[in-house]
Parts: structure tokens; sequence; C-alpha cells
């Protein structure tokens, strides 16, 4: 038995030397025991060392899988983290939401616990876009859409306070009929885009009421020129006409007035040019306050009519002096007693100071009609606003008040009501 295996094998290898070296010689001598043999062991070999060669493949492709595999983490965990994203998965049929990760802003005092459901959202969600998102919630849930993305307003638990949350989730899983089984998402915080377009907004808003108002003021400034300059125009030419002495007067009096009201406009117009090319030079002095006031007063109670209207100023000390600049201080208190002049057809105007610890506090009263609540803001103090547009005037006077106090470091405010009157002061900051 031995010898005839032996013999079987050597047949064998004969057969294969004869196949692979194509031995002319070798394939006369064996006989058909080797060639039966032989064959299917061959064929057998060759589809083994292509099997071995196709796993090393397959497995060399698994190697360089599973290396980018471990590098993908990373990769995925620094985008997440650079993003600020929060990562969430959703099961539809108990709606409860679990977090993969969160690296959002904040994640303390905003983020519901892990395992939470839909309806915790939905509560930490401001009423005005609960619908839209319990809408987009159906369609994902239901399968009408296959992904969703919506901007929400939502409150901190426990507290006042709100943030904006920007979310996009899709459906990651269906069973064998197409219903969703679970949504994956994302959620970031978009504080700051919100707080940029209302910014802009503002800015752009801003922009076009300035634009807006400064076509009304060119409008206005035309009016505001042209009325005394046609008075001056008109009535220097009938002067030497009028041989009547008192007409005359009259006539040269309501010239000077024109002169003075067209004078002052163009005071204003300088100031305000002066103010927008860098404010000039402050140049602060030491002088009495009290006698500045009677300078005003008797520069404005020849625009009243004393018979019904009463200008005086308040209980001043008499010895208080100020180290500041004094025509722009000036200038402060003339706008506010223009503004009151033109506003008080009877009653009294009253403008006084006192010195409030390193503060000279100044203000002018009057008891003319008031202002409406609805334009009681900050933006009364900017330029080109007038409250009431029949009312001679530029609508720079107040905005050059604010810019005279800020440079000498001070503010400016007012009050007033409808009706009762108004009173505009400043806080100046003295030596």
């Amino acid at each position: 038995m031995c010898n005839f295996a032996h013999i079987l094998m050597i047949r064998l290898m004969l057969a294969v030397n004869a196949i692979f070296f194509f031995d002319w010689n070798i394939f006369q001598r064996l006989d058909i025991l080797a060639w039966v043999i032989g064959i299917p062991v061959i064929v057998a070999a060759l589809v083994w060392l292509y099997v071995q060669r196709k796993q090393t493949a397959l497995l060399r492709e698994d190697l360089s899988q599973l290396t980018k595999i471990k590098r993908h983490p990373i990769e995925y965990e620094l985008v997440l983290k650079t993003m600020k994203l929060a990562i969430w998965r959703m099961d539809v049929a108990t709606r409860v939401v679990t977090f993969d990760c969160d690296y959002r802003d904040a994640t303390d005092s905003i983020v519901f616990p892990s395992g939470a459901k839909l309806d915790d959202v939905v509560n930490m969600m401001m009423p005005a876009y609960v619908d839209h998102f319990v809408k987009s919630a159906n369609e994902l849930i239901t399968g009408r859409t296959d992904q969703v993305h919506g901007q929400y307003e939502m409150r901190i638990p426990h507290t006042d306070r709100v943030y904006w949350s920007e979310t996009y989730a899709a459906i990651e899983k269906r069973d064998l009929k197409g219903n969703p089984l679970t949504v994956v998402g994302t959620t970031i915080r978009i504080d700051r885009q919100k707080q940029a377009e209302r910014e802009l907004i503002d800015a752009r808003n801003h922009a076009e009421e300035s634009d807006r108002m400064k076509t009304a003021f060119l409008a206005n400034i035309s009016h505001e020129v042209r009325t005394p300059l046609n008075a001056i125009v008109g009535f220097s030419n009938v002067l030497p006409m009028v041989k009547n002495e008192e007409e005359r007067a009259q006539l040269i009096t309501l010239i000077q007035e024109n002169n003075a009201q067209l004078l002052r406009l163009f005071d204003d117009l300088v100031h305000m040019s002066r103010l927008e090319a860098g404010g000039g030079t402050v140049k602060k002095t030491r002088f009495k306050v009290k006698t500045l006031l009677a300078e005003i007063m008797e520069e404005y109670s020849q625009h009243v009519d004393a018979s019904h209207v009463t200008l005086f100023i308040a209980h001043t000390d008499s010895a208080l002096e100020v180290f500041t600049d004094r025509d722009r201080l000036a200038e402060i208190l003339r706008q506010y007693v223009d503004n009151a002049v033109k506003a008080t057809t009877e009653g009294e105007i009253v403008i006084g100071a006192e010195k409030q610890e390193l503060m000279l506090h100044v203000w002018v009263k009057d008891t003319g009609k008031g202002i409406p609540e609805e334009h009681l803001n900050e933006h009364l103090f900017e330029r080109f606003v007038k409250v009431d547009e029949f009312v001679p005037g530029t609508g720079i006077g107040l905005s050059i008040c604010r810019s005279m106090a800020l440079s000498l470091g001070g503010k400016v405010g007012m009050k007033s009501a409808l009706g009762e009157g108004s009173l505009f002061w400043a806080d100046i900051p003295i030596e």
C-alpha cells in the first residue's frame, strides 16, 4: 500500500511538472491515472491561490478603511467644536431626544437634559414660534418631508432671558413601509447673528430716516432763508418812499428783526458744520453764571409779548463762578430759550442755574404747549427733527445743544407734558 501511494505521488509530481514546464517527454510517459488525478488537484490549487490573493486585497482595503475611521472622529469633533454645534437624535415612536454631543455656548443654562421629550422643546419656545415648530415637526415625523429648517427664539429655563436657536433636522431611518423611525438634527445658537441683523436693520432705518429728514431740512431751510430775506428786501425797497418817521421806524425795526433772524439761522448752520468737522477748540474761561443768564434774558426779551409772557431768572447765586467754555454754554441756553419763545404764547419762561457737586446744572422752563409723548425720546436731540412742522425753525437747534454739551463732557435732557410746558436742562462739568 505504501509503495502504491509512493508511486501515485511521483506520478502527480510528474504531471504537475509536465503542465507547468510543458515537458513533452514527461507527457508521453504519464499514464491515464496520473492525468485523472493530477488535473483536479492542479485546478484546486489555482482556485486556492486566487481566493488567497482576493482575501489579501480585501484585508488590505479593510485596514485602510479602519485607519480612516480612526482619524474621522477627531476631525468630526473638531468641526463640531469650531462650529459650536449640537448633534441630536429623536426616536419617532417615543418622541425622546438624545444628544450625541453638544458644543453650544452656555449649554449649562439653555439645554434640556438628554432623554427629554419633544414637548420639553416646545415648552422652552417663545409662543410666537410654537405653531411653526409644531407644524414642521409633524411634517417630518409623519414622513411628508425629508428635512426641515427653522430659527426659533427660546426661553432659558427658570429665567426671563431668551436666546436664538437654529435647527436643521432630517429623517435618518425608515421602516419597511417607509415610515420614519429616527430623526437626526443639528442645533446652533445664533444670538450674535440675530444681533447683527437687528443692528443692520436699525442702521438702515436710521439712514433712511436721516435721508428723509435731510431732504425735509433742505426744503425747510430754503423757506427759512427766503422768508426773512424777502422781508428785508421788501421793506428796504419801501423805506425810501415812506416819509412818516413813525412808519419809517417800524420798517427799520422789522428789517432789523428779520436781519437778526437770518443771522441766527446762519449761525446755526455754521455751528452745525463746525461740530460735524470736529467741534473746534474748547476755550475755557472763568466767569459768573448769573451775568451770562442776564445777557441771554435781555437778548430775548424783545422777542416776546411782555403783556402775555414773562421772562425771568430763577434764584441763582450771584457769586457763582465756573470754569468752562462760556460761548458753548451760552449757545446751549440760547437754543433752549429760542425754542421756549416759539412754544409759549402765554405764561412764563424761566432760566436758572445751580452748582451740583462738580457739575453746573442749567435749565430753561416754559409754560408753552408742551411736547406729545410719542416724541419724548432721545431722537428729539438728533439733527433735522421737528416736533411741529408749522413752527419756524430748522430742526438742528437741539442737536447743537447736545453736541456742545458732549464736547464739554456733559449731557442734556428734557421733561415735557402736552399742554403743560417743557423743561430742558444740561449738566456741564466745571472746575
